[in-house]
């Protein structure tokens, strides 16, 4: 079970900002999330970038109560910030929003080299465990060579056992004249992310239980099946801290893991800080 942090509080009005940040000093959310169980904090909605002090103070006192950290973040931020940032935290799944400087540019306002830089300083320079994910919105960064190529950059810069999520597109806000992702693009991304070497690769906000599902990449067993949020097989024998093996065959595969698998599915429950 993992427990989900946001901050989306308007500053500028001082006294109601006062009065939440008394209830959510990082001590009460390291404390709340491990009275209800859960396993990590997850930082998302805003960027956690944006502020990172805090969530650098919240991951230090989740830590001293046995709680992971995870980053949901699109890895812009600076080499200095970057450092400490990810050095706090367990685990980062980055959204690498498209592979051209032209799309992060228009669509992002932002720099694709820096969210590069971002990645690679995660896996080769911390002990953050690292996860992409590419939202693939059509007419924008769905180019299969274009998947080939960002593919390629991910097998050569970060090795074959990044995990890679693809992820279907929906009309909302600004871009409702853009159409939901076709699901057959999905699957391609997938199977030209596989072509190019990279071991673990899946198809999100889809049911895709094939494409969802982790496979041994020496035997293809099935070690851990999945539905969106909903799993199914949990065929994976944990190995210290160092990820698990399969059961077929005793390939190591990367990541983090529990002996059983969770039941929390996609519930949701409130969360109320200790005053």
């Amino acid at each position: 079970m993992s427990c989900s942090f946001s901050q989306n509080w308007d500053i500028s009005k001082s006294r109601e900002w006062d009065m939440l940040a008394d209830q959510a000093m990082p001590e009460a959310i390291a404390k709340a999330a491990a009275a209800h169980g859960c396993r990590s904090v997850a930082f998302t909605y805003n960027d956690p970038v944006i502020f990172l002090e805090y969530a650098v103070d919240v991951a230090a006192a989740c830590r001293e109560v046995g709680v992971r950290t995870v980053a949901v973040t699109a890895g812009y931020i600076c080499e200095e910030p970057r450092k400490e940032f990810f050095r706090a935290m367990d685990a980062a799944n980055v959204d690498l929003k498209g592979f051209t400087e032209r799309f992060y540019r228009e669509l992002s306002t932002a720099s694709l080299a820096n969210v590069l830089d971002t990645l690679v300083h995660i896996r080769h320079e911390t002990d953050c465990w690292l996860e992409i994910t590419n939202l693939i919105i059509p007419g924008e960064n769905d180019d299969p060579r274009e998947l080939a190529e960002m593919s390629r950059w991910i097998f050569d810069n970060l090795g074959p056992d990044v995990p890679v999520h693809f992820s279907a597109f929906h009309p909302d806000w600004k871009m409702l004249d853009t159409p939901a992702t076709p699901h057959e693009t999905l699957a391609l991304a997938r199977q030209i992310a596989r072509d190019a070497g990279i071991n673990y690769v899946y198809t999100g906000n889809v049911h895709d239980k094939g494409r969802q599902s982790t496979y041994c990449p020496n035997c293809a067993t099935r070690t851990i099946g999945r539905d969106w949020y909903e799993l199914s097989e949990w065929q994976v024998v944990p190995v210290g801290n160092s990820g698990a093996a399969c059961p077929n065959c005793g390939t190591r595969i990367p990541g983090v893991f529990d002996a059983k698998p969770g039941t929390w599915g996609r519930k949701r429950q409130p969360v109320r800080l200790a005053e």
